[in-house]
């Protein structure tokens, strides 16, 4: 991450394993002040739906999904025959995207990681632009990862909001872990911390979203970044743990089917009272 110090995510506390497993919700993030993020588990834990396919069209080569949760993206492209790989911090997460067909790490985006600088393109999709609560050091990262001409794919919320919360997982009946930095960016602040990052918008676009699935909000949108040529790009300042030789070693590993995200938020939904 960037130079601040960021606390451990908790998105491995029970409300959240449980609510994949079981793939129900309620879920929801938890400010300090007790106002409530509904979460999707529903939809995270079926298949694809018309916006994520409007995403997975647009990939390119290798395939990272950055907070993967169940796995519902990866599965999809695997079942394609591309070559992807999703990464997030829940256990519950990486096993349930390997019992449908997906290969993925237990690890933060921080972290080290296989392929960096190769991957094709890159997925921040279900509100994972919040992961560590600074969107521009995500970025920063993001593109450490990214090939040279590779494209990052981000959702945004569908109203024009740019916050930094602390919250914590809530599974209904009470928070569960510490709290952590959450952030939600609407197209217009994404942008905005892409230039200073050295991203360049390629496209963007909305999918209307079945009443059903998103009552809030008529749409789901998404921004497809380039990292800008003929400019240096500045470097994320991540822990100097990133740098351990034998963490490096341990992520160029093949992906292991065991199990980020400080993940995930309703990229559209602002945060209300329940």
């Amino acid at each position: 991450m960037n130079a601040t110090t960021h606390r451990a995510p908790t998105w491995g506390a029970d409300p959240y394993a449980d609510a994949l497993r079981s793939g129900r919700g309620p879920l929801f993030l938890r400010r300090a002040d007790g106002w409530l993020l509904p979460l999707e588990v529903e939809r995270w834990c079926g298949g694809t739906d018309a916006a994520d396919r409007s995403a997975l069209r647009r990939c390119k080569g290798g395939v990272l999904d950055i907070g993967c949760g169940p796995g519902r993206l990866v599965a999809a492209l695997a079942a394609q025959g591309r070559r992807a790989l999703g990464i997030d911090v829940s256990e519950a997460a990486v096993a349930r995207t390997a019992a449908i067909g997906g290969s993925a790490l237990c690890r933060s985006v921080f972290d080290p990681l296989p392929d960096e600088g190769h991957w094709g393109t890159a997925l921040l999709l279900d509100g994972n632009i919040g992961i560590g609560g600074d969107p521009r050091a995500l970025l920063l990262r993001t593109a450490e990862l990214l090939a040279p001409r590779g494209t990052l794919i981000v959702e945004t919320t569908a109203a024009d909001v740019d916050e930094r919360v602390e919250v914590q997982v809530d599974g209904g009946s009470g928070a569960a872990g510490g709290f952590f930095p959450w952030a939600r960016v609407g197209t217009p602040a994404l942008l905005r911390y892409a230039a200073e990052a050295g991203w360049a918008p390629a496209e963007s676009w909305s999918v209307p979203a079945p009443p059903d699935q998103r009552p809030d909000s008529a749409e789901r949108r998404f921004v497809a970044l380039r990292r800008r040529t003929r400019a240096a790009v500045p470097r994320s300042r991540g822990p100097a743990a990133r740098a351990d030789s034998t963490s490096a070693d341990r992520a160029n590993s093949p992906a292991v089917s065991s199990s980020q995200r400080a993940r995930k938020s309703s990229p559209g939904r602002p945060v209300t009272d329940v």
